[in-house]
């Protein structure tokens, strides 16, 4: 039998300066961006263990992205929020991201304008292999 979970840990308007845009001004300079990140995954250990090398470092998905984001040097939301939650997805072992990228500078009749995605991580066929042999052997 598959077991799903339903933890997430979030991060919630995560300010980062970056540069970001297509125009050749938005190119020399650094705007704000506020970031929010769900990521589904298995806290069972750390919530029985109360040890915090059994969690997910929140402090060390947010360095982590703060420093993706300047890095990046995107053009589009779109292209950095998908290259954050690829190396999200690659570095932490969640199995879902829900993220969110904004501009709260970029248009000024709205509080932000941005994107949100979701993302899965890719299970090997082995694995699926392995799930369904452990599941036959349940039912035993």
């Amino acid at each position: 039998m598959f077991h799903t979970q339903s933890d997430v840990v979030f991060v919630k308007g995560l300010k980062v300066e970056a540069v970001i845009g297509v125009y050749e001004w938005e190119r020399a300079i650094t705007q704000p961006l506020l970031i929010d990140i769900a990521m589904e995954t298995d806290i069972s250990r750390a919530a029985a263990s109360d040890d915090v090398s059994d969690a997910l470092n929140y402090k060390e998905v947010c360095d982590d992205v703060s420093a993706w984001c300047q890095a990046i040097k995107a053009k589009l939301l779109e292209h950095l929020a998908g290259k954050i939650a690829d190396k999200l997805l690659e570095k932490y072992g969640c199995h879902k991201i829900t993220l969110s990228v904004a501009k709260p500078t970029a248009i000024e009749q709205a509080d932000a304008v941005g994107v949100q995605i979701t993302r899965y991580a890719t299970v090997k066929v082995n694995e699926l292999e392995s799930a369904a042999d452990n599941s036959q052997s349940d039912d035993a």
